[in-house]
């Protein structure tokens, strides 16, 4: 790390935790991994003092720990995560342009204090946004809650790794320092809360809330205090993901300015499609066909399925490679060029390598590559005609041919296998959700017979509302997934019919 690097982590630490906690920040930043005391020693701090710290460090993950053999822990500072200090503001900015006022300081509060559970973090937001309301009004906990839960969806706000219910359970002596973990399914999970109330303002030191002198005020018992909800689930932002919105602005702002507007439109439709699904690092987004970019695309955006095609056509054919085709790889997806030289093949009937190549005008290291993926698949086959008896590779033709039959036998097994991952997958989304579907299909069945003799609508509304929102969204989400599979099913189905039906053809006519 240089020394202006070092320098502005300093900076960056005193102006945000003061004198005590830069000086630890920094040394670890120049000295690499330490344990506690070598760190008290070396910087002439007491031991109190840098523990103190180093909770704080930790805290904004500044800092990181290791276990070492003979259970000695080592801190280390996280010197890239440091710097992201400066960047602050500007995830601050981002959150409220996104999710307005309420986002801005759910995010603000996350940073300010590194981790925090979402039950803290709601109240709080909730605070600070009635203290800016006119008299009278306030902001309910549920708003606030509701721009959360859009936060952790999004991936901007994530779960904090916690200590494992196992290491807890131990009846040995407890380790040096906790082992963290958590799981990736879980990391964007929000805890089913119900945090019912609104914002308060804040009272002077001297008042309470009737008025009356605080010295007046009785004593309250410490021990009634209400347990916290989702104790021990912390939540922090999730700067990776920032960055990668940062960086889908800067590729949408670079097409706008290189090709059009609709370019740059289509390019922000494609990420935003990825977003969740694509990790913050990854080179390129999942691939996505132009039906489902042409589906995708904002309301009221008036083109048609042929122009969206050409767009993609010229962003792919750009020497930037904004957009790249995801069958042109030529490994493991059958793009175009490889359509290209099946159907070529199939035509010809026989065609040796370098024929291949002139007919499809390709080059030849990608015919070849795409040859030889083909020829592994069983799309096509190879034929041996040796001009001598010896069957020397000098004297013998290689001719690559389509079995249609073979390959035909080939993609109705794919089918089956497809159709039978299909339904294993309708049956572990029903399976998961059984008790939620017996639920409803109960409140139906009581809906039904009330309706039969002649309930009052308010009656009928309040058996309604005995599965709460969250139930019914998570109902709506199941019903569009095995809705999806169903149709998936019908169309992998269609094929077969397809393709039996020409095998069975053909057996006969032979």
């Amino acid at each position: 790390m240089t020394q202006a690097e070092i320098k502005l982590c300093s900076l960056l630490l005193q102006e945000h935790f003061g004198e005590i906690v830069e000086k630890i920040g920094v040394h670890l930043i120049r000295t690499g991994s330490q344990p506690l005391r070598v760190i008290a020693h070396d910087t002439g701090t007491s031991l109190d003092q840098v523990k103190k710290a180093l909770c704080v460090l930790i805290q904004h993950n500044l800092v990181i720990y290791q276990v070492h053999k003979r259970g000695v822990v080592e801190y280390e500072a996280q010197c890239n995560r440091v710097l992201r200090m400066l960047r602050y503001p500007r995830y601050i900015y981002t959150a409220k342009t996104l999710y307005s006022d309420t986002g801005e300081l759910i995010v603000e509060e996350l940073l300010l204090n590194g981790k925090m559970t979402m039950s803290a973090v709601v109240k709080k937001v909730a605070d600070r946004l009635t203290e800016t309301m006119e008299d009278g009004k306030t902001m309910d906990y549920a708003e606030v809650s509701n721009t959360f839960v859009r936060l952790v969806d999004t991936h901007f706000v994530q779960r904090c790794p916690l200590v494992p219910a196992t290491e807890n359970s131990d009846t040995g002596p407890p380790p040096p320092a906790p082992t963290l973990v958590i799981n990736e399914k879980d990391m964007y999970l929000v805890p089913k809360l119900s945090l019912i109330g609104k914002g308060k303002r804040r009272r002077s030191s001297d008042e309470d809330a009737t008025g009356e002198p605080k010295a007046k005020r009785p004593k309250q018992s410490t021990d009634n205090k209400e347990p916290i909800p989702d104790d021990g689930i912390y939540w922090q932002a999730n700067l990776d993901r920032f960055h990668q919105h940062f960086r889908d602005q800067a590729i949408v702002s670079a097409v706008a300015n290189r090709m059009d507007q609709t370019s740059s439109e289509i390019v922000r439709t494609m990420l935003r499609m990825s977003e969740v699904t694509t990790p913050s690092g990854a080179p390129f987004t999942q691939p996505l066909s132009s039906n489902e970019i042409f589906r995708s695309l904002p309301v009221g955006y008036n083109i048609s399925k042929q122009v969206l095609d050409q767009y993609l056509t010229l962003l792919a054919d750009d020497p930037l490679e904004f957009v790249g085709k995801s069958g042109d790889s030529g490994g493991g997806i059958f793009g175009s060029r490889c359509a290209r030289i099946f159907r070529l093949v199939l035509q010809k009937k026989h065609l040796e390598q370098k024929q291949v190549e002139d007919f499809a005008m390709i080059p030849a290291k990608e015919a070849k590559d795409m040859l030889y993926k083909m020829l592994s698949e069983n799309f096509i086959s190879l034929q041996e005609i040796p001009k001598t008896p010896d069957h020397a590779p000098s004297r013998t033709f290689y001719l690559y041919t389509v079995n249609i039959l073979s390959a035909a036998r080939m993609l109705l097994h794919r089918c089956y296998k497809s159709v039978a991952n299909l339904i294993e997958r309708r049956q572990f989304e029903t399976k998961e959700n059984k008790r939620l579907l017996e639920k409803s299909q109960r409140v139906e069945a009581i809906i039904a017979s009330m309706q039969a003799t002649g309930a009052e609508e308010a009656q009928l509304q309040e058996i309604e509302e005995m599965i709460t929102a969250p139930e019914r969204q998570q109902l709506e989400t199941l019903k569009r997934n095995v809705n999806k599979l169903d149709a998936c099913e019908i169309q992998v189905d269609e094929t077969i019919f397809l393709l039996e039906s020409y095998i069975e053809s053909t057996m006969k006519r032979q």
